[in-house]
């Protein structure tokens, strides 16, 4: 059974969270715990509601849920009201800035997985040391410049956001600590890369996992300062987070050195290379600002959307993290598939591109069509996962359905502008990202709001990705008549001779 304590705390950080009162009580009705200033009520429905089959239950206008020990109910938690989260929205102002910090991280990352595994291709394993250690180095910089932001300007930007001293105090705490100690992402993301690159993608995500499990540890215990913790809250969470980062850049830079024999890293060759880093940002430069538009994009959603409520606001931030667990595995697919893109583009194989190219939009697709399903079918269980209020139910369910419209068209636009980039065709892959967020998502967006219908809003994020997927087809042809039928006609002269 947990201490009385330890329940208190926990639904104190709940609260602080959530903005929502909560009480927990015995199997009785007896009040363990509360953030309540005046009871609930319904204490004497809970030992009913223990006796039921219900696990979780409406009553006087509160929720009633069991919490089970061993499979035997051992409390009941309540909830009442649904005002919007103060740190929900603190957090996403925050998540704006430390987008652009992943941006650049996973853009030169991206540009040094591409370029290595052309070099690899072409049996350059000097080259491809060099690309690697530049690497590194471009990871280093991106690292120190975050952390000037960090100490410059984090708070300033919250402030731009929101004048609620609340958001900006949990806002400015969180990104504060992820700009500062930001050097862990970037160069984990760097490191993960170089083992992508090489083939050696178990070894990536085994360093991934490692990151991401001491989040997931440390999360609570920062949080809601268990084990003789001091209380963090917001700043407990991003403190978490750059632990894991930190961590995981350890085991991804153990892992390169014992077992990727593809590249040598060393002192020796931690300094620029000026042709190399042109060669990285080639690819490079279009991804880093590919990401750096989706921050621009949210920004603004945010400032279209908070004109409705702030309600509005929170379903578009429950949505992309949705999104993110529906695009997890394409991302992973990518992962895949640009080394292997990379690798045959410097060996001059173009049926195995082609062959690439064509499994990834097929597993991508199937990927999307289930995420479009399951939010068609079940948009309250995804948003439930959320702890959604009977507010954010009735706005988020029907704004699901219609953003999810877009899924498959999406899949098929992430794989070609992966292809673009593994190709050496960056600034493809940026130009359908601007002209999708900033020339037509937005725009759209805000057009369709002046029909004061929120709902109408949604409609912008299919009508983006439509535009978005005719210019990856366009594309795709052009790449594949410039780049690839040379090859194969090279190929075939080579043969005759």
């Amino acid at each position: 059974m947990i201490s009385n304590q330890i329940l208190q705390n926990t639904i104190d950080g709940l609260k602080t969270i959530a903005r929502v009162d909560f009480e927990v009580l015995d199997t009785e009705g007896k009040e363990v715990a509360t953030t309540a200033e005046v009871p609930f009520g319904g204490r004497a429905e809970a030992a009913e509601f223990v006796k039921s089959q219900a696990d979780s239950q409406e009553i006087q206008g509160c929720q009633f849920f069991k919490i089970y020990d061993d499979q035997q109910p051992e409390y009941v938690l309540v909830t009442i009201g649904s005002d919007e989260n103060a740190y929900l929205v603190g957090k996403m102002a925050a998540f704006q800035i430390q987008n652009l910090m992943i941006a650049f991280a996973v853009g030169t990352a991206v540009g040094v997985n591409a370029y290595l595994s052309r070099c690899l291709g072409e049996g350059n394993r000097a080259e491809a040391s060099r690309a690697a250690m530049n690497g590194l180095f471009l990871a280093f910089c991106g690292g120190i410049a975050f952390l000037v932001f960090g100490i410059l300007g984090a708070r300033a930007f919250i402030a731009s956001q929101t004048t609620d001293a609340q958001i900006m105090q949990y806002g400015a705490d969180y990104l504060s600590i992820c700009t500062l100690w930001c050097m862990g992402l970037f160069l984990q993301c760097m490191l993960e890369k170089l083992l992508v690159a090489t083939g050696r993608s178990a070894f990536a995500m085994a360093s991934q996992l490692i990151g991401a499990l001491v989040n997931i540890a440390l999360d609570p215990i920062f949080i809601f300062g268990l084990f003789g913790v001091p209380r963090m809250e917001a700043a407990g969470a991003a403190v978490a987070t750059v632990a894991g980062q930190w961590i995981g850049a350890a085991a991804g830079l153990t892992m390169n050195l014992l077992c990727n024999k593809d590249i040598n890293l060393t002192l020796k060759g931690f300094r620029p290379a000026g042709s190399t880093i042109k060669r990285i940002y080639a690819v490079g430069i279009p991804s880093i600002a590919m990401n750096a538009i989706g921050s621009v994009m949210t920004f603004a959603m945010n400032n279209i959307l908070i004109a409705f409520s702030s309600t509005a606001v929170a379903v578009f931030g429950v949505y992309f993290k949705l999104q993110s667990f529906v695009f997890m595995p394409i991302f992973g697919i990518n992962n895949g598939m640009v080394p292997i893109i990379g690798y045959n583009y410097g060996a001059r194989q173009p049926k195995r591109i082609t062959q690439t190219i064509k499994l990834a939009v097929f597993f991508a697709e199937c990927i999307m069509l289930c995420g479009l399903i399951l939010a068609e079918v079940f948009p309250h269980v995804l948003l439930g996962v959320f702890n959604a209020s009977p507010t954010m139910l009735a706005m988020g369910i029907l704004a699901l359905r219609i953003i999810a419209i877009h899924f498959p068209m999406a899949g098929f636009n992430v794989i070609s502008s992966s292809v673009f980039q593994a190709l050496g065709r960056g600034t493809l892959a940026l130009l359908v990202s601007v002209i999708r967020q900033l020339v037509v998502l937005v725009p759209a967006a805000w057009l369709l709001s002046h029909t004061g219908n929120v709902n109408a809003v949604w409609f912008a994020f299919p009508i983006a990705e439509l535009v978005a997927v005719t210019l990856c087809a366009v594309f795709m042809r052009k790449c594949h008549r410039d780049i690839l039928l040379p090859m194969e006609a090279g190929q075939k002269t080579a043969a005759a001779v």
